[in-house]
């Protein structure tokens, strides 16, 4: 069997792959790793959600789980992930856990666990709770009655995590008019408040969950929709999160789309400007595009490279004290104010650039420039992931393709470890042939893996 927990913990469907029994059993299994590493100090365990249908379903048995295994559990609510990495720390828990799919439909669910530090589990860390979880001769004892576990809610989590997000810009943003996109996920619960704090004028889209319309047309994945709505309203620029707002996407004031790589781009060259740039480099994945490198080389700054998945960026920035990293996809982790990629920070770090140096959006992104790249989606279940690399077919196809592409572009085609998809990218200087050969290898992978 393969692992249960992904690059982003674990994920699946609720009530089926994510079944309140999984959630009970994840609760108890963490608690006794925690009780495990710290004999002496009853645990405490933080837990978030997003807006999901089955978030409370979840967060009831997990709760549960954790509780019967002997930890005490305070619920924080609808709130940002990185609001759970955050809280973990300041309440000195013994652990931290959302409940949440991310950007995936509101069907999909997920369990992710922070450590006490705000870091996520590293896989030794998962895989002792998943060896809990599978390995049936390794039995789950629930505590003894005296020991069982309380329950409390904090009702106060969400601004105090608002509070701190606006203390890391303390030139304040008066003046500034920004369109905000809550994906009807978790930013609903802090992004009003905290572009209040910070003296924006702030429009609020998206911010009227009803449990099914997470990321539903809407958030980091469907940016498109604003871009009209920039040009009417005179805005400074547009800012999307996903459903549990760790990541952001932001559209100029022209209506163009921003992407991880130029946000990563700007920062770090204010960074490294203002002296905040240790080696002078950003940690990025190599799903970021050939135009964030040149930019890079052009600004002397070091581009750091890891697989894709923001654990492994973060891995790298803290084993070599960089401050920066992130993916395309706009998880950016800001490591001297945050341990994880946060949406909300991204937005308002993008807009202190803005107000510092007095240049519009649209100037800001386009010193990196934009290499054509095309990313496709192809269904795959596990098996299929397995088998991606083994097939001899698919091989000569995707050699095939790089000898038609030369060394104007590059191919990737990996297994999401978030979606049950295997991902397709070609990127390139023809907008055209890209195209062609990304869909002919989605074609071929629909057709070899199956």
């Amino acid at each position: 069997m393969g692992r249960l927990f992904g690059t982003d913990g674990i994920r699946g469907i609720a009530n089926r792959d994510l079944s309140i029994r999984r959630a009970e059993e994840v609760g108890m299994a963490l608690a006794e790793v925690i009780r495990g590493e710290q004999p002496e100090k009853r645990p405490t365990v933080v837990i978030g959600r997003d807006t999901r249908l089955s978030g409370e379903m979840l967060q009831a048995a997990l709760a549960g789980g954790l509780m019967a295994g002997g930890a005490d559990v305070v619920l924080l609510g609808v709130v940002p992930t990185p609001a759970v990495a955050y809280l973990t720390v300041q309440k000195k828990a013994s652990a931290g856990v959302v409940i949440s799919a991310s950007h995936n439909p509101y069907e999909f669910n997920g369990i992710k666990i922070f450590g006490p530090a705000g870091y996520k589990l590293t896989d030794d860390e998962e895989d002792e709770i998943e060896r809990m979880l599978l390995d049936r001769d390794i039995p789950m004892i629930p505590v003894e009655p005296e020991e069982i576990g309380t329950c409390r809610e904090d009702r106060e989590a969400a601004a105090q995590y608002a509070g701190y997000l606006a203390s890391t810009v303390p030139e304040k943003l008066e003046g500034m008019r920004v369109l905000v996109d809550c994906s009807n996920g978790a930013a609903v619960r802090t992004a009003e408040e905290l572009f209040s704090l910070l003296g924006a004028e702030a429009t609020i889209l998206c911010d009227a969950p009803d449990g099914t319309n997470i990321n539903r047309e809407c958030g980091s994945t469907h940016v498109e929709h604003l871009a009209s709505l920039m040009t009417e309203g005179k805005y400074d620029l547009a800012v999307a999160f996903d459903g549990d707002a760790d990541r952001c996407l932001a559209v100029d004031e022209k209506g163009h789309v921003v992407n991880g790589d130029q946000m990563i781009a700007i920062f770090a060259r204010q960074m490294k400007a203002e002296g905040r740039l240790p080696g002078d480099a950003a940690v990025v994945t190599v799903m970021s595009s050939f135009g964030f490198f040149r930019f890079a080389r052009e600004n002397g700054i070091h581009a750091e490279t890891t697989k894709v998945g923001d654990r492994y960026v973060l891995e790298n920035m803290r084993k070599n004290g960089y401050n920066i990293g992130g993916e395309q996809s706009g998880h950016i982790i800001f490591r001297e104010y945050m341990p994880t990629g946060d949406g909300e920070l991204s937005a308002i770090q993008l807009m202190r650039v803005m107000k510092k140096t007095g240049e519009p959006l649209s100037v800001l992104a386009g010193r990196m420039p934009i290499t054509p790249q095309v990313l496709l989606n192809v269904a795959a279940d596990r098996d299929m992931k397995e088998a991606l690399h083994e097939s001899p077919e698919m091989e000569a196809l995707i050699e095939e393709c790089e000898e038609r592409l030369g060394d104007t572009g590059r191919i990737l085609i990996r297994a999401s470890g978030t979606e049950p998809l295997i991902r397709v990218m070609v990127e390139g200087e023809d907008a055209a042939l890209i195209r062609e050969l990304a869909e002919r290898l989605a074609a071929g992978c629909e057709k070899l893996l199956k």
